[in-house]
């Protein structure tokens, strides 16, 4: 059953500073579902600080059925020289597993794709696992188009403090 953003039963608001558990509640599923729970060093206070602070840095959608939160997405702002404008970027999208097939991430998606529009953005874009096939069917049904040209690059921790203390 395909959703809009708002009917007598499911919604999607966005989220608050008393959501807070929550989101991080959210942000563990997800990473429990992608095998990488031993990554997740988020606290209330630091997801707190990033959606919530003085120097915001994110921010989040949560869906509600029946008045249960069902789902979240984590997006920000990133920026195409190419464009000249800036995009929105997906961090997290996460439907719990017992709500999936139900239109609520495809809700979601709108969600955060109507942000994208309202806000004259130029891209909305995210990252998948490569091994998240039902995750990429999903994405290129809606007409989403793989960036295979790019390899994403990272650094953390050890590489990323080396790399700033050498100015």
């Amino acid at each position: 059953m395909a959703h809009n953003s708002k009917t007598p039963e499911f919604e999607i608001k966005p989220g608050t500073p008393d959501d807070v558990p929550l989101i991080l509640h959210f942000i563990r599923q997800l990473a429990e579902y992608e095998q990488l729970s031993h990554e997740v060093v988020a606290t209330e206070q630091s997801i707190h600080e990033s959606l919530f602070g003085a120097n915001q840095h994110a921010e989040c959608a949560i869906a509600y059925y029946q008045a249960k939160a069902v789902g979240f997405a984590l997006y920000f702002h990133n920026y195409s020289t190419f464009l000249g404008k800036p995009g929105i970027y997906l961090e997290d999208l996460f439907v719990m597993p017992d709500m999936r097939q139900r239109g609520f991430g495809n809700a979601l998606l709108k969600y955060v794709a109507n942000i994208a529009k309202t806000r004259d953005c130029g891209r909305f874009e995210w990252a998948v696992l490569d091994w998240n096939k039902p995750a990429i069917e999903f994405y290129e049904k809606l007409g989403a188009k793989a960036m295979e040209e790019w390899t994403v690059y990272r650094l953390t921790g050890d590489a990323l403090d080396k790399l700033a203390d050498e100015l």
